[in-house]
Parts: C-alpha cells; structure tokens; sequence
C-alpha cells in the first residue's frame, strides 16, 4: 500500500510539473471533442493483469508463512455515467483470474504439506469514483477510488476436507476497496485509457481447518488480498 501511494504521488507531481512547464498547454487539434466529451453515458471494455497476494495476520510471532505470486489476468466492461465536468461514475464488472501459492515454512523440505496453491476466479463488480482534471488537449488525468463485490468461483468454501486433505478453503463472498490513477488519451476513433489501481480486500477471506489446532490455520488470525492492477480501457 505504501508503494502504491508512493508512486501515485510521484505522478501526480510529474503531471502537475509538466503541466506547469508547458507541455500541455500548446493547442492542439482535439480529437473526439464533441462524442465522448457531451454524451451523458459511454460504455466500453478492459483488458489488463494483476499481481495479487495475501496480507497475513497471525495471533503470534512463528515461522513465517510466505505467498508466492505470479501475474494474472482481467478482463470486464465498462458503464459510466457523467455527473459534472469533471466527476464521472463508473461500473466495471469483470472477472480476475489469480495465482498464489502459500508456504507454510514450518514444514521444512516436506512440500506436500508446505505447499499450498490457491487459484482464484474472483467476478469482480466494482462501483468507481472519476475525479478528472481539465481536459488538456487530447490527454485527461484522473485519479480513482471505489467499492468493490468479488464472487470467488474458485473458493473451495463448501469443501468438507480441510488442509490435512491438502485442501485449502477461501471464502466465496468478498467486499474490497480500491484506489487508483490513470489518463484518457483521446485518439481520432476512440477513447484509450490506462490505469494502474491497488485492490484490497475488507473482510477475511480464510476458512479456518476443522481443527482449531491446525498447524496450517491455527496461528492465522486474518488473510485478506490485496494487489495492483494495470488495466487498458477502450470507449
């Protein structure tokens, strides 16, 4: 979290420092400038990865428990509506496909129970706040923040066997928060927008073991994801 808030200040001070040189300010032909700029409600999709993981918390000081992350994919639509010049809502319904492993480092070279993969569908429905600036030509920085409804179709939540079955069990139903930051380039057909967005999860998402005692689960008081996304939008 602290990276992530790192870096978008640091382009927010780059973008301000540019603007403020010049950059931007020359005018310039403005593609787009009556279609997506007075049109009420625009729709369009995404594409773009995901670099998850998992923030552990434990009831006491052991042998650490690691997460092992690989990058992922997304893919969604996009609705949104203008509410002022410069404040846009927006739905973005999609699905992320995740890939983590745990290691339960306790366990020594023995890697069946050391080892355990969790991989995620989440149908991921966020509802996004746009705070945009001026539009600058054909370039539009905005930062974002929203609310976030992720159906885990891979959760293992109904599962009776637990982690002495080599099962390991997530909840289904989550809720997340986001923040994030990105530009709209107007080109001469369509809207191109890239962003970059951290995604945290509020609820715990383990589903302990039948055993209170379980080496596996027993320490973990809380796991809840958390990640960065980098999306590309077309309107």
């Amino acid at each position: 979290m602290r990276l992530f808030l790192s870096v978008l200040f640091i382009t927010s001070l780059g973008l301000a420092e540019l603007s403020a040189q010049g950059l931007f300010s020359k005018e310039r032909v403005r593609n787009n400038r009556n279609y997506l700029e007075q049109k009420r409600w625009t729709y369009g999709f995404y594409l773009g990865f995901n670099r998850m993981d998992f923030k552990i918390d434990r009831f006491e000081e052991a042998d650490a428990v690691l997460v092992n992350t690989n990058f992922g994919f997304n893919v969604g639509l996009l609705g949104n509506v203008k509410l002022h010049e410069f404040i846009d809502l927006r739905l973005e319904p999609g699905v992320i496909f995740s890939n983590r492993e745990i290691d339960f480092t306790q366990f020594g070279e023995d890697d069946l129970s050391r080892f355990r993969e969790t991989r995620s569908a989440y149908v991921y429905v966020p509802l996004v706040l746009k705070l945009s600036t001026r539009r600058l030509n054909n370039f539009k920085p905005f930062v974002t923040g929203g609310i976030a409804f992720g159906h885990n179709l891979s959760s293992n939540e109904d599962n009776p066997d637990d982690n002495s079955a080599n099962q390991f069990r997530l909840n289904t139903t989550n809720y997340f928060y986001e923040v994030g930051f990105g530009i709209d380039f107007y080109l001469e057909y369509f809207k191109f927008t890239p962003t970059i967005k951290g995604v945290f999860a509020i609820n715990n998402e383990l589903i302990p073991d039948n055993n209170p005692n379980s080496p596996w689960t027993g320490n973990i008081d809380r796991m809840a994801s958390r990640g960065i996304f980098i999306n590309f939008m077309f309107q």
